[in-house]
């Protein structure tokens, strides 16, 4: 598995080893450097980044400054990193013809696969990733698509059709189900600002998360519409025999429920008559309290 070498995760572990899963020692995990792998990902072409411009010879050396016991160094980024996310006028595309010839000649390292690399080296330890992680930002958590009301509200929406939606059998609203999930839709949506904002303002089309979540609404508003009108329906009969005995199960709850009230209305108004009553009726007189009349023991 190749995963984030995230540091709530790692702690004061290294992400240049390889490690095994807690529940699962066959499972070898190589975990990503992110560090150096965004230096070239993300802060290539930052020119307010303080170690602008990246050489060749300046990522060399901090390669040289990894300890000599750490067995592997892991650079994962995504493709279009070269000519999307860094564009040909900022010298990615020569810093990385450069870089591998600089590497075998100026370093110990040499390049594997990762099948060449769990088959060579031995896990030096479990890591145990309880909750999901991801590459994005600086939590490396869920909280670029799942992070706010907005991204919450669309999410919990969208899979309330889910139960739906299994039972049709058309091709088209099934694409458009499948467009509906795909994660761009939320990450458009996060609020997060400070050094992360910038890379989602980077890579989002709209001009605030909330013209992301506006649009996104009508779409998905759209979708139910045709979902509810569409005639091809797999297991139709029993998809309408379930709504209609959900449909009386709430209607005798609903009566239950109206039963209750009304006796619970004239309890309450009988409780207010027999107050209104005595709080009307006049005081009498009190009683003049009798006196006990010691009786005399009599002697004996």
């Amino acid at each position: 598995m190749l995963t984030e070498g995230a540091k709530h995760i790692l702690g004061w572990k290294s992400p240049n080893f390889v490690y095994y899963n807690a529940l699962n020692p066959k499972l070898k995990v190589l975990l990503k450097n992110y560090k150096l792998s965004d230096d070239i990902a993300f802060r290539f072409s930052n020119k307010s980044w303080e170690s602008w411009p990246l050489t060749v010879d300046k990522y060399i050396d901090w390669l040289r400054a990894i300890p000599a016991n750490e067995d592997v160094l892991n650079l994962f980024m995504d493709y279009e990193t070269f000519g999307e996310h860094q564009w040909e006028d900022t010298g990615i595309f020569e810093f990385m013809r450069e870089l591998p010839n600089q590497i075998l000649n100026n370093t110990d390292y040499t390049f594997s696969t990762p099948s060449e690399v769990v088959e060579k080296m031995q896990p030096v330890a479990p890591v145990n990733v309880p909750y999901p992680i991801s590459w994005a930002d600086e939590e490396r958590d869920l909280t670029a698509w799942l992070g706010n009301d907005l991204q919450d509200e669309a999410f919990e929406k969208l899979y309330a059709l889910k139960d739906m939606v299994d039972r049709i059998d058309d091709p088209k609203l099934l694409k458009d189900w499948r467009y509906l999930q795909t994660s761009d839709h939320f990450y458009y949506m996060c609020t997060k600002f400070f050094s992360d904002g910038d890379v989602h303002k980077y890579f989002n089309p709209y001009e605030t998360p909330y013209d992301a979540f506006v649009n996104y609404m009508n779409v998905y508003s759209d979708f139910v519409e045709r979902l509810k009108k569409s005639p091809v329906v797999k297991g139709n009969n029993e998809l309408k025999a379930e709504i209609e005995a959900k449909v009386e199960k709430y209607k005798e709850e609903i009566k239950t429920m109206q039963v209750s009230l009304k006796k619970i209305k004239a309890t309450t108004a009988k409780a207010k008559a027999i107050t209104a009553k005595k709080a009307a009726a006049p005081k009498k007189a009190a009683a003049p309290k009798k006196s006990a009349a010691k009786k005399a023991t009599p002697k004996k």
